[in-house]
């Protein structure tokens, strides 16, 4: 229901106009061309005394007179008035796989096959379905989660979430507000829960390379705060502070808990797994978890701590990064203004086996759309930002575990934001748009004078961009008159072989819809054997539109109706997934094969 609702919403901007877009960005100024980009250097801690004094220092620069901004420490007496709780696949099989950003690096989603199943996780429960029987096999109640994503390998999927479990009928002993859940579950048989581990925090999102995932959680001090509602905001920093001022390690240093069958362990994040940037970035703290999901446990994560905020992620085999937006700044400086923030990035190093290192970090100015901004080739990291004015691409390389700026190309789109980002090797293509959507063609193969070599001027705009061949791009957004008023869904299908003059081949609009591909990238499915592009729809008409896509334009297929959150392939069928089950549809014909209700 709450997604009918977000949709829905979405639905009725449709009629207004584009000046915001459709998702929170934080703005600020263009840096004069060629300035530095202010370089972070990371401090280790091998004693407990000394983290806790920067930890108290960084919380004192972040609290405010009501506490800390999206924070788990409240108000003694405010906590009181809520509720405190404390296979290996199928071998001859073709089917389709998440739509990730990097091959290699799976991402969580509500839905995955291995070609011999397909596994779901939707309204609070884990179900199984045998695609080839298309009938529901197995169905596991996770309990009161409100959302909820997995990462599945042979037999075994693991479930992050943020709320509380349950097992063979027995709930698990409820957790903290706030506090993550991972759920080990073995699909060999009726799906079970086998491990459980709780965290401090939230996830922030997950990464997997064969059997290994790679977890982000963000967390936050839980510091109870005294309660003087009619309080001087003066009076009630200082009293805040104080509370800081008194409060042990254990406040900062992320808890966890791990049960498995009756064995139950426990712990926290040791002071010398913890490393903060040199200068103050924010009072939180991200920890990133290490899995194997072929083991039959899960472990305390061998976890790997940096003092900061963050909310996103961006992974490669091989690397990860979390990028932190500092929107600590508005309630630790009286005087930030928002347009002037800036982003924080890290990188860790992510080895084959064993613990993944803390290698590297940075800042650039302006704000980043999502893990699109991001892309590592080559052993750089290209970064596209969006600030006051306009948008840039800065190319940053690893310099003693400092990402240091070797490139950059700004002035992208002036007054206008980013709407989408893909790089493609030593390519780049940026979508900005305040009326019309400029398309920008970038040449990145010189790390240290990127530069654009196109741009085409359309009406709308592109969310997102998916690459369907060598130069062809496919771009889910917006259509849009003159004037920057959205009309509906519009599909585009982009020629970028000759980098100078980007052009579009065709487009295809749904009035007055909008389609969850333009923000989350997994809703969209590409199938190349056949073609086939399937964007699912809500508005005026809901559903999905099937597109065949060559290199002579868009054709549609078909379409698809009721409600579709996700599509897959598995051998002939195309299944769709929706609130209420799961249909087969002949992927040739869209002929609908069977209905597997949940």
């Amino acid at each position: 229901m709450r997604r009918r609702i977000l949709i829905f919403t979405a639905i009725l901007t449709l009629a207004g106009c584009t000046d915001a877009p459709p998702r929170k960005i934080l703005e600020s100024p263009v840096p004069v061309p060629g300035a530095a980009i202010a370089k972070l250097s990371l401090v280790a801690f091998d004693n407990c005394d000394r983290l806790l004094t920067d930890l108290r220092a960084a919380t004192r620069r972040s609290v405010g007179p009501y506490g800390l901004p999206g924070s788990d420490a409240f108000p003694e007496n405010a906590m009181a008035t809520g509720a405190r709780v404390d296979a290996a696949a199928a071998k001859a099989t073709t089917y389709s796989g998440t739509n990730v950003h990097e091959i290699g690096a799976d991402e969580p989603d509500i839905v995955k096959t291995d070609g011999r199943r397909i596994v779901t996780v939707q309204g609070g429960a884990l179900r199984v379905i045998d695609p080839a029987t298309r009938a529901l096999t197995g169905r596991l109640e996770l309990g009161n989660v409100s959302t909820a994503q997995f990462l599945l390998a042979g037999d075994h999927a693991l479930v992050l979430t943020s709320g509380y479990g349950r097992t063979d009928g027995r709930v698990y002993k409820m957790a903290p507000p706030g506090d993550a859940e991972l759920l080990l579950i073995d699909l060999s048989g009726p799906p079970r829960i086998i491990s459980r581990f709780v965290g401090s925090g939230q996830v922030v999102d997950a990464r997997q390379t064969g059997s290994v995932a790679r977890v982000v959680l963000s967390s936050t001090p839980r510091i109870k705060f005294p309660y003087y509602p009619d309080g001087d905001a003066d009076a009630l920093l200082r009293r805040n502070r104080q509370a800081i001022s008194a409060a042990p390690i254990d406040a900062w240093l992320p808890s966890w808990q791990v049960t498995t069958g009756t064995a139950v362990t426990s712990g926290r994040v040791g002071c010398d797994a913890v490393s903060r940037p040199a200068s103050y970035s924010g009072a939180g703290m991200l920890t990133l978890l290490t899995f194997d999901l072929a083991a039959d446990a899960l472990t305390d994560g061998s976890p790997v701590g940096v003092v900061s905020d963050g909310d996103l992620v961006y992974g490669t085999p091989t690397s990860l990064y979390v990028a932190n937006n500092q929107d600590w700044q508005v309630n630790a400086l009286p005087a930030a203004d928002p347009a002037e923030l800036d982003t924080e990035i890290f990188k860790f190093a992510l080895p084959a086996a064993g613990k993944p290192e803390l290698a590297a970090s940075g800042r650039v100015p302006g704000s980043l759309l999502n893990q699109y901004s991001m892309s590592e080739w080559d052993g750089r990291l290209r970064v596209a930002t969006t600030t006051s004015t306009a948008s840039a691409v800065r190319v940053l390389a690893d310099s003693g575990g400092k990402l240091v700026q070797t490139g950059v190309v700004d002035g992208l789109g002036k007054n206008e934001r980013i709407y989408a980002v893909r790089f493609l090797g030593p390519r780049g293509y940026v979508v900005t748009f305040r009326q019309t959507d400029p398309l920008y063609s970038l040449d990145l193969s010189d790390p240290a004078a990127p530069r654009v070599t196109g741009e085409l001027k359309i009406t709308g705009y592109s969310a997102h961009l998916q690459q369907v061949g060598d130069d062809l791009l496919v771009g889910v957004g917006q259509e849009a008159g003159t004037d920057g008023v959205r009309q509906g869904t519009q599909v585009s299908l982009f020629d970028v072989g000759d980098p100078a003059s980007p052009r579009r081949l065709a487009q295809h609009v749904v009035p007055q819809s909008v389609s969850d591909a333009e923000f989350d990238p997994h809703a969209l499915l590409w199938w190349p054997a056949t073609g086939l592009l399937v964007v699912p729809i809500k508005g005026a008409v809901e559903g999905a539109l099937a597109l065949r896509v060559d290199a002579g334009g868009l054709h549609e297929a078909g379409k698809i109706s009721g409600y579709v959150d996700r599509s897959l392939v598995i051998g002939s069928d195309l299944w769709t997934l929706g609130e209420s089950g799961m249909t087969a549809f002949d992927l040739s014909t869209l002929d609908q094969r069977a209905t597997v209700r949940f």
